[in-house]
């Protein structure tokens, strides 16, 4: 499964915390598979638990419509 650029910047992010994927599951409030999945490049996840876990680094993915 390719990376996405999300995928990419959620690990990066963990790492420069120093937590775990385990640490990330339980600050955050979503599962261990969860996370798992997200940094594995998961293509369908839920858009409001992805937040969830990006506001512990105050992050936000939003959508966007392109002109």
């Amino acid at each position: 499964m390719p990376k996405s650029q999300l995928s990419l910047t959620v690990k990066q992010l963990r790492k420069e915390y120093g937590l775990t994927q385990e640490d990330l599951a339980m600050k955050s409030g979503v599962g261990l598979n969860f996370v798992r999945n997200l940094e594995q490049g998961k293509p369908t996840l839920r858009m409001d638990k992805v937040n969830q876990l990006l506001d512990l680094f105050n992050y936000e993915l939003v959508a966007q419509h392109r002109p």
